[in-house]
């Protein structure tokens, strides 16, 4: 609720914001206060109040309190703290962990159940998985052809722009490709795309919503993670991204079932005799 109210504060009128600005500031108070002293805190009137829960979406006043105490019970900060000069240690490791912690609920409260489906149905099938990204998203993909090449499914990833490029347009049908972007805005990444399409591939977007690449792609599972302008790469998109990647990897791995389990006891055998016995236990 604090995360969707921080996100309508543009639209909102002048007087609507002022009871929005409070309900940020002050969560726990407005919560648990009656109306008169919610309206007298923020210097409106009881009806702006009631305006303003409409405005984001509850039918009053109480409905508002009921969806508000439900995000501040998990005792996780929904709206996200910037570092700053002055922070110690522990205060950004605080930030950084809630920060993080919050983005990865918020995704997945957020996240379309039915594209999930549809992503987990199309890589289950594939022929042949590409995973493209670039810079950070780059080593997204790298770690999903990690998670998947052991699934048994021939795949690979691609970092270099014109390297996706050439791979992209030698793709058929029955092939997939997974792009990964935290902007979706990447041009190469958007062409290349646009190759696999034409080559008969499916593609499946990790990236923001209503981005370019968003909507030139078969399936999106969106990934919008406010990030710390005063931190200088995108952290917490990452994480959220691995997690995402996380999913479509396992829900692959139940659908394709028992015979599965043999080729991961065989690989779990192979690391074994690469580890230096008498520490199993640790």
């Amino acid at each position: 609720m604090l995360e969707k109210i921080k996100s309508l504060l543009n639209e909102l009128s002048k007087s609507e914001r002022k009871v929005a600005e409070l309900v940020l500031a002050q969560p726990n108070f407005v919560a648990h206060a009656p109306i008169a002293q919610i309206a007298e805190m923020a210097s409106v009137s009881q009806p702006t109040v009631i305006r303003f829960c409409r405005s984001v979406g509850c039918t009053g006043l109480q409905d508002f309190k009921l969806r508000l105490t439900r995000s501040l019970v998990s005792g996780v900060p929904y709206v996200h703290s910037a570092v700053e000069m002055s922070d110690t240690a522990h205060d950004l490791a605080a930030k950084l962990f809630d920060n993080t912690v919050s983005s990865l609920m918020r995704t997945r409260n957020e996240l379309n159940p039915d594209a999930i489906e549809q992503a987990v149905d199309i890589l289950a099938k594939a022929n042949r998985i590409e995973f493209y990204g670039l810079g950070n998203s780059g080593i997204i993909a790298q770690d999903a052809q990690h998670k998947f090449f052991r699934l048994g499914v021939p795949c690979i990833s691609y970092s270099d722009p014109h390297i996706h490029g050439m791979s992209a347009s030698l793709l058929r049908a029955g092939d997939a490709v997974v792009a990964i972007s935290n902007s979706g805005r990447t041009i190469d990444l958007i062409r290349s795309v646009e190759l696999a399409r034409e080559a008969g591939a499916q593609v499946i977007g990790i990236t923001h919503s209503n981005s370019p690449l968003a909507k030139r792609c078969n399936v999106t599972l969106y990934a919008d993670t406010p990030e710390d302008p005063d931190l200088y790469s995108p952290m917490i998109t990452r994480i959220v991204h691995l997690v995402i990647i996380d999913i479509l990897a396992v829900g692959v791995a139940l659908r394709r079932g028992p015979e599965l389990i043999d080729q991961l006891e065989k690989i779990k055998r192979n690391l074994k005799e690469r580890r230096v016995r008498g520490y199993e236990d640790r």
